[in-house]
């Protein structure tokens, strides 16, 4: 650790610069030597540099999305040619140039940080050996060295024997109770953190190997968080903790704001945009705004959760648009266009009243009517005895008439037999 720390050492002027900037602040309120003091300086600085990294970590959920949607296709590619692993690494970045996806985009927030954490770790190995480093200098370096967090000063570590504790003014107890505390928390948060992503905001509709391998990490990164944190000084604890903590709340503000699509995340979030839409007629916030707008464009491609969110609006009489905004609309409940756009209600009732109606089982029976002849009406109006005028024209040869004629069968009254074939 200490060899790879070495490495960045560059940067330990600009970590340690910015570490005195907030210590100078926090020691005019809590004393110079305190804990409070040091410790408050090691958390600002990793809020200043989260915040530097937001940009990334929107990369990177855009990037985990994007891969999340290639997966299927990846999948593909490799039983295509599992055989050829050549072609399969040129098909596979094909398709991430054709995509425009990086698959090193999810680590970028991790790489980035990674100089910060490494020069925090070498200015806290100088005040635990001694040495000033960066601008700390001789005064700065005893009141660090004076300073504790519960008992346990900033740059002792669980491994660290009687002698290098006592040196610094505590006890071998108070260091490994507070390093493993803090420890278990460290890898509590980040499981929780990979578990939060894991249950709520994955697309349940595409099961890939993906998926697979973010379980797995659900329960590699604490273990190592475990395994290395026991060699990491009190104050490196405070500032990966401070980053866990930093990840969780980042992450539970993206899955309920802006969540997966396909995901249960997903779910609850359209089911929150429903009511809130359904009862003031709007849509108010720009966020909103553009997830209703790419529900839209989906047209039928559009998952479940989006479906029901689209026919929840069209139930209360409110139309989605292309804009991201939504209008009072009269639609028919639950019609849908081949696009997906619902159906105007009256073009719905006028092609419901142009079907002809139902007939019953006798006028079926009877099959159409011929042309000219008269209805029972008609019939019941004419004298007895009269004959119709359509009878008194001649029937053309084959005419249905002329068959039941020949047939030997009457249009009323007994049937006549019919007479033995003669031999």
């Amino acid at each position: 650790m200490d060899t790879i720390a070495s490495l960045f050492s560059f940067i330990t002027t600009p970590v340690s610069w910015v570490i005195v900037q907030f210590h100078t602040v926090y020691g005019a309120l809590f004393g110079p030597d305190t804990g409070w003091a040091w410790g408050l300086s090691i958390v600002s600085l990793v809020i200043l540099i989260r915040i530097c990294l937001i940009p990334l970590f929107v990369k990177q959920i855009k990037a985990t999305r994007a891969m999340q949607t290639l997966q299927p296709e990846m999948k593909k590619i490799q039983e295509r040619y599992k055989n050829d692993k050549q072609r399969q690494s040129e098909e596979m970045m094909k398709l991430y140039k054709e995509s425009g996806t990086n698959p090193l985009s999810s680590c970028l927030p991790i790489l980035a940080q990674s100089p910060f954490f490494f020069a925090l770790y070498h200015v806290l190995n100088g005040i635990a050996s001694g040495h000033t480093i960066g601008v700390i200098n001789e005064s700065l370096l005893a009141s660090a060295r004076k300073a504790h967090i519960f008992g346990a000063p900033l740059a002792a570590k669980f491994k660290d024997g009687s002698g290098t504790i006592h040196a610094l003014g505590a006890s071998v107890t108070d260091v490994r109770i507070v390093t493993v505390v803090m420890i278990v928390l460290m890898s509590a948060s980040q499981f929780y953190t990979q578990r939060q992503l894991m249950t709520k905001n994955v697309d349940t509709t595409v099961k890939t190997p993906f998926m697979q391998q973010q379980k797995m990490l659900m329960y590699v990164f604490p273990i190592m968080f475990a395994v290395f944190g026991i060699n990491f000084p009190v104050g490196v604890l405070v500032y990966w903790l401070t980053t866990n903590v930093w990840t969780m709340g980042q992450q539970m503000y993206v899955i309920h704001n802006n969540p997966t699509p396909g995901s249960k995340a997903q779910a609850a979030y359209l089911e929150r945009l429903t009511k809130h839409v359904t009862h003031h007629g709007k849509v108010r916030r720009r966020s909103e705004k553009t997830i209703v707008k790419a529900i839209v464009a989906k047209g039928r491609d559009r998952n479940e959760f989006e479906r029901k969110f689209i026919n929840a609006l069209t139930k209360a009489g409110l139309a989605a648009q292309s804009d991201g905004t939504v209008v009072k609309s009269t639609v028919h409940v639950g019609a849908e266009t081949e696009d997906g756009a619902p159906v105007d209600a009256t073009a719905a009732t006028a092609a419901r009243r142009q079907q002809p109606k139902r007939q019953t089982k006798a006028q079926r029976q009877s099959g159409p009517k011929q042309a000219g002849e008269p209805t029972s009406l008609e019939k019941s109006d004419e004298p007895q005895g009269a004959k119709p005028a359509a009878a008194k024209q001649p029937q053309k040869p084959g005419s249905g008439t002329r068959s039941k004629a020949q047939s030997g069968q009457r249009k009323g009254g007994p049937q006549r037999p019919k007479s033995p074939s003669k031999k």
